[in-house]
């Protein structure tokens, strides 16, 4: 966009030359002092101009840049004087065009000196040659004009230099939220990877290892079909494990409440263990990550109530009032507070220390103790 606009701006230059060039020298000369003012000022003129191209393709030339304002300074005065002839009124343009070149190129005061030079040499000009308002006013007036179009159309490339830069930092910053948002992913699944399958999977190697050692060392079959049955159990729940975990990593995620009642059902299906689920507040949308971690504590909790109060009943109460989103699951103690160690992994697996890593991960927090008889664990959640 840059070069077809220096290219479209370079080609109006031209034309706007060639055009005050014919019709310059197709009028009527007057004195000789006029053709020679008329030439000096296209000599000049074409010279800054050559100059300007030269300095724009090779800005590595400062002497040719540091040469450029004098030579816009001698062309807006040859220019100018030009302009006074009876023949060469059309210069004013190249004039004009000279200062605004000196306000797009350079700064303010460089700039206001290049059409200062100019509008000083009209005014004595005119003055001692006796030229009528135009010379003395219009011609000045037309500098400044360049010099303000100039200064304008530097203002406009600034702005488009800047919002230039602000559009490649936002794509940057698109890139690294990109970048960020698929590591986090992946940190996502790698945990749901190592929650899952660590546990289903090292659960049915020491099963089988047991079954192995009762056959070869005590040769009690009944036993070993007793821990294969127990390995079977194992694969089988490692595999709807899984199957949730890929369930969860999608994003038609089902909403929190129903995921806790599908646990439950399970649970009371699998241990004969009856389980309630009560859901106060408004209920809210949860970031996946939050909602997954809800979900794995009242699992994990659920786990342990099956194998520390095996057949006691399990309430759990899902609160979406005003704060973080809390999950509490509550089960009686079968042998009193020493029978559940706080926090402490179950069956070797992903445990309450896991599903508290989990949630100080995103913010939350979780808490296992003894109360008024129960085993309460509390899942919270930023809101």
């Amino acid at each position: 966009m840059s070069s077809r606009l220096n290219r479209v701006t370079w080609a109006a230059i031209a034309t706007v030359v060639v055009v005050v060039g014919i019709s310059v020298f197709t009028l009527p000369y007057g004195v000789t002092r006029n053709l020679v003012d008329l030439v000096d000022a296209s000599v000049i003129g074409a010279l800054a101009l050559g100059v300007r191209v030269v300095v724009q393709r090779s800005p590595s030339r400062p002497l040719l840049r540091r040469m450029l304002p004098y030579l816009l300074a001698a062309s807006v005065v040859t220019c100018g004087w030009a302009a006074l002839t009876s023949s060469g009124a059309p210069f004013v343009v190249l004039a004009a065009m000279a200062a605004g070149v000196a306000a797009y190129d350079f700064g303010l005061w460089t700039a206001c000196l290049v059409a200062a030079a100019g509008v000083l040499a009209v005014d004595a000009g005119g003055l001692a040659y006796d030229v009528g308002l135009w010379g003395l006013v219009g011609v000045p007036m037309l500098m400044i004009v360049g010099l303000l179009f100039g200064r304008l159309l530097l203002g406009y490339r600034v702005q488009a230099e800047q919002s230039a830069a602000l559009l490649a930092n936002a794509e940057e910053l698109r890139t690294e939220q990109s970048r960020a948002a698929a590591l986090d992913e992946r940190n996502r699944i790698a945990r749901e990877i190592h929650d899952v399958l660590a546990h289903s999977l090292g659960s049915l190697g020491v099963q089988i290892q047991a079954a192995r050692a009762v056959l070869t060392d005590q040769g009690d079959v009944e036993r070993a079909v007793d821990l294969l049955n127990r390995a079977q159990r194992f694969a089988a729940e490692g595999l709807t494990e899984t199957r949730r975990a890929l369930q969860a990593l999608r994003s038609d995620t089902p909403p929190l409440a129903d995921a806790l009642d599908e646990l439950g059902s399970e649970h009371r299906h699998q241990y004969l263990t009856p389980v309630s689920l009560e859901v106060t507040g408004r209920p809210r949308p949860l970031t996946p990550d939050a909602a997954l971690a809800l979900t794995r504590a009242a699992q994990e909790s659920l786990v342990n109530a099956a194998k520390h109060a095996p057949h006691q009943p399990v309430a759990m109460r899902l609160d979406f009032s005003d704060g973080p989103t809390t999950l509490r699951v509550l089960s009686p103690l079968s042998n009193g507070p020493s029978d559940r160690p706080c926090l402490e992994t179950a069956n070797g697996g992903y445990g309450l220390a896991g599903m508290r890593e989990r949630l100080l991960l995103i913010g939350g927090s979780l808490e296992a103790r003894a109360s008024e008889g129960n085993w309460v664990v509390t899942a919270q959640v930023p809101q």
